[in-house]
This record gives structure tokens, C-alpha cells and sequence, in this order.
């Protein structure tokens, strides 16, 4: 979706599009989501989340994400989506016995 699809979609329903806001702290960590906000397009949305985000210095690198295009799993089916697999035990290192002279596993 580009981005003035995004803003065209909302603008026409009365409000802002939501994006969601991903800043990476320093060279070589991973962006990590900051927050949400309303914004009329990416570049707009770009803007506020340096200004709400990464007012102390904090960022080297901002990301805005539509909200719309970020799927995610239902946090109300986290047992059945997270649990291990029945019959998978190969996963776990309890099934590997440990090595003669190896002290720290």
C-alpha cells in the first residue's frame, strides 16, 4: 500500500491513519517498537515520531509503519500459537546427552 493510498483511505473517513512507530537506539541494534500515533501521511508521520520518540538523542534511525499493514497474531491464542509442538523433543536439550569432559552445558 503506498502511501498516499493510506492517507486517501482515511482522510476520507474523518481521521488520521495510525501508524506505528520503530526506533533503533544505536548502529547495529534492531528497531524496536516506540509507540503509535495519528498522522495525515508517512512524512508527517516521520516528523512526529522524531519529535514524540526521540527527543533526548535516544534514536539513530526512525521507521513509521501503517498500522493496517502490520499483521500480529491474537494475544488471546498465545497457548495454542507459542506451545511447542507435541512429539518435537529434538527442540529441547533434554533429549542430547551431555559429552565426558564437558563441564559447562
Amino acid at each position: 500500500m503506498s502511501e498516499n493510498t493510506v492517507s486517501t483511505i482515511d482522510a476520507s473517513a474523518g481521521e488520521w491513519p495510525l501508524w506505528e512507530v520503530f526506533v533503533r537506539s544505536s548502529r547495529g541494534l534492531s528497531h524496536v517498537h516506540a509507540g503509535s500515533l495519528h498522522a495525515p501521511d508517512a512524512t508527517m508521520a516521520l516528523r512526529n515520531a522524531r519529535d514524540l520518540y526521540t527527543r533526548r538523542n535516544e534514536g539513530t534511525s526512525v521507521w513509521v509503519v501503517p498500522a493496517d499493514a502490520v499483521s500480529a497474531s491474537d494475544p488471546d491464542s498465545k497457548g495454542g500459537y507459542f506451545e511447542s509442538p507435541q512429539g518435537k523433543s529434538y527442540r529441547h536439550a533434554t533429549y542430547y546427552t551431555k559429552s565426558e569432559g564437558v563441564k559447562h552445558l
